[in-house]
């Protein structure tokens, strides 16, 4: 029985909203070139490997002849083979030369330390640097080994500031690969930006200008985010030659179950049924989750609805678990014990799980490239299926009625700031302890570090340049995945464990005194906010509800940097300082987000500049309108639809993005719609708005004119982290005001 039949009779109901076959496609291979080390040679060979694909030729001929080089195919296209070829090529030739490798993830890195031991090519001498290194061996790592795999943390904390104890590396140092490097966007990925320039900055001193080669899923600027990440030109190798089987695609929509309301049957339950249908037919599925606690609950509810055999090949992949569980999931995966997995987005990137016949992802996962990084798990070898199980979420039920948008859509941009003040002053520092930083630097670290030297705190001037004269390494003060270093921490009172970082302009929103937070898909309750000491105590939470706060916000325009006449008005991209004062929260169920209480809160405003879009509609776009409170409920509703279709223009989450409505603002004199990076000093989200606010509008449009709902509901206009609780939305007129702008 073909895959084909197995499922066919699964994928049927009124919620299948849509299904397609992408063909397959054949295979593009060259012999290896002339040049090749025989060693490698030979070691490929013992592989199974006898020729390559065009692309992966071409990546190797662009770093022999001495260039930076971006590999950006799909997945299962034989990324690592196209950065491992010219590098391994290079150590077996010459031993003493050194590589690092660098990976988002330690599980990445331990993947490839596994290939590279499988690979076993002469004089080449892998090892893994990072936190679970033990200490005795780190001496040893860094004399002996030539290609070093470490994560961007151990890198800025561990390395960089030590950079004495690795002379001899940095000096050697011929190739930089930087995998999965999609991942580097927003504030994480200017964070990392600036830690490989002082990469590159150390390695100079030492002698050595290393090779950067790079990996990434299939985006939209790979060459932009190369030249972002590392501030060099980089050729791109797109052209994708790998073979790829026939794949099914489906989207499926559970029922709704109130349709005035928009609300919709539970996303986490249809998926555990098609899990549970599916591996009952042998096929072997992996099932994407957003949270931990979403994979836990797919896992228990499909292992209730097969036989007890069937429910011992089923598991759950998540992270939170030790190394040795994760391996030991992955060893029955690739092996074929398993028949199903409900994972987290740990296994969306390029760990190695053998081959599976179905992927189904439960909820958009917010990008493009990401979605086809996870279908791409399934049928590598044979015939596909890959399914989106929607949530009630606006960006998710308008690519159930517009699939097209969705299926042929070009991949998102990877967007990041590596100049944003609050990201880069860290650095400045940090480069300053590692060497004295001059006029030298700028063409690695950038004119922004010179001018952003003599404001940060602890650098003095010298005759050399700017030097740290701080007692401690400045690096341990700037966190790679917040903007402010500022930051609270967030401690479980049950272990005592760090559970992560909140920048302080985003505590009284995410971590006042009785919120649910959520980490890794765990979910706590804050017990206690200690402001004097920066920290959040929260406990283990299994409660049935959640909480949204109530806010009152307000901006002030600091700076227009560009000012255009757009669709019919005034639009414009700048600085503005945003204000909010949490005013109150509430509790609201999670299986019908009714309001349970409303609790008052008591805290002080917060005040960060950041940057923003914002637009003035004309009286004629706004006739009808301009009453109130129509007027601001249209501008209100215009502005959370259009937040919500923002991720598909830039690689970020509607959690990235804030945004501000007025009937009449105090610095326009006008009515004017706001929408703002969310994050401290901006990495670019709202200016990637700017840039393609035609394409933006006209999606947010097409999703409101698809909406069934009569009068805005959480597929369309309402919004989980609405300041006003989603109060005065006006689902027409926002739609008159989006039509207007477009006729313009």
């Amino acid at each position: 029985m073909t895959a084909v039949a197995q499922w066919h009779d699964v994928l049927e109901g009124e919620e299948l909203a849509y299904l397609a076959a992408e063909p397959p496609r054949a295979p593009r291979l060259v012999p290896f070139p002339d040049g090749l080390h025989p060693a490698l040679r030979a070691a490929l060979a013992a592989q199974g490997i006898e020729q390559l694909y065009e692309h992966q030729a071409q990546a190797y001929a662009a770093v022999r002849a001495g260039r930076h080089v971006i590999v950006t195919t799909g997945t299962a296209s034989g990324k690592t083979l196209a950065f491992n070829l010219p590098v391994l090529d290079a150590l077996a030739a010459d031993p003493k030369s050194r590589a690092i490798y660098l990976y988002p993830t330690k599980a990445l890195a331990q993947d490839q330390a596994r290939g590279l031991g499988q690979l076993a090519v002469p004089r080449v001498r892998p090892a893994i640097y990072d936190g679970d290194t033990p200490q005795e061996r780190r001496p040893q790592i860094r004399r002996w080994a030539n290609l070093i795999l470490t994560n961007p943390d151990m890198l800025h904390i561990g390395v960089l500031p030590r950079h004495d104890l690795w002379a001899d590396v940095l000096h050697n140092l011929r190739f930089v690969v930087v995998d999965e490097a999609h991942v580097y966007r927003g504030v994480f990925g200017s964070h990392v930006a600036n830690v490989l320039r002082r990469l590159r900055r150390l390695a100079r001193i030492y002698g050595a200008e290393p090779q950067l080669v790079l990996a990434s899923a299939t985006i939209a600027n790979p060459g932009e985010l190369a030249h972002s990440l590392l501030g060099i030109e980089a050729t791109v190798i797109g052209d994708d030659a790998a073979p790829r089987a026939e794949r099914t695609v489906a989207l499926w929509n559970p029922p709704l179950v109130d349709a005035e309301l928009g609300l919709r049957a539970s996303a986490i339950g249809e998926a555990s049924r098609l899990l549970a249908a599916l591996v009952q037919r042998e096929l072997r599925t992996i099932c994407f989750a957003k949270s931990r606690k979403s994979a836990e609950l797919i896992h228990r509810f499909a292992a209730e609805r097969v036989g007890a055999e069937t429910a011992k090949r089923l598991a759950p992949y998540r992270a939170g678990y030790t190394p040795q569980q994760r391996r030991e999931i992955e060893r029955r995966l690739v092996e074929g014990e398993l028949l199903g997995v409900s994972a987290t987005d740990a296994l969306e990137l390029g760990i190695d799980i053998g081959l599976l016949d179905c992927a189904i992802s439960v909820g958009f996962p917010g990008t493009v490239a990401s979605l086809r990084q996870q279908w791409g798990r399934a049928g590598r070898r044979g015939h596909g299926l890959a399914i989106l199980v929607a949530s009630e979420d606006a960006l998710d039920q308008y690519f159930m009625r517009e699939p097209e948008t969705l299926l042929g859509r070009r991949v998102e941009a990877a967007i990041l700031d590596h100049a944003n003040p609050r990201v880069l002053d860290g650095h400045v520092a940090a480069a300053a302890f590692e060497a004295p930083v001059d006029d030298a630097d700028r063409a690695i670290l950038g004119d922004e570090a010179l001018e952003r030297a003599p404001l940060v705190p602890e650098l003095r001037h010298t005759r050399n340049g700017w030097v740290w004269a701080g007692r401690d390494a400045p690096a341990a003060r700037t966190p790679l995945r917040s903007s402010s270093a500022d930051a609270f921490t967030v401690v479980d009172a049950s272990t005592g464990a760090l559970l992560g970082l909140v920048e302080r302009e985003r505590v009284y929103s995410t971590v006042h005194e009785g919120a649910v937070y959520l980490h890794l898909g765990d979910t706590y309750l804050v017990r206690e906010l200690d402001l004097a000491a920066r920290r959040a105590v929260v406990e283990p939470f299994a409660g049935d509800w959640y909480t949204q706060v109530k806010k009152e916000t307000s901006t002030d325009i600091e700076e227009a940097k560009r000012v255009e006449r757009r669709l019919g008005l005034e639009l414009s991209f700048g600085v503005v300082s945003v204000t909010e004062r949490v005013v109150a929260f509430q509790r609201k169920g999670i299986r019908d987000g009714a309001t349970i209480a409303t609790v008052q809160l008591d805290l002080p405003p917060t005040t960060f500049e950041t940057e923003a879009v914002w637009y003035l509609p004309t009286e004629r776009q706004l006739e009808g309108l301009e009453t109130m409170p129509t007027l601001l409920s249209s501008l209100h509703a215009a502005e959370h639809s259009m937040i919500a279709l923002l991720p598909l223009w830039a690689m970020c989450d509607r959690w990235d993005i804030g945004g501000l409505s007025t009937n009449v603002h105090q610095d326009t004199g006008a009515p004017t719609v706001f929408v703002y990076d969310g994050h401290p000093g901006g990495v670019g989200i709202a200016e990637r708005g700017f840039d393609r606010f035609e394409g933006w509008v006209a999606d947010t449009a097409r999703m409101l004119e698809g909406c069934p709902c009569e009068h805005g509901c959480p597929s369309c206009v309402q919004s989980p982290k609405c300041g006003n609780l989603n109060e005065y939305l006006d689902k027409g007129g926002a739609l008159t005001l989006l039509r207007r702008m477009l006729a313009s």
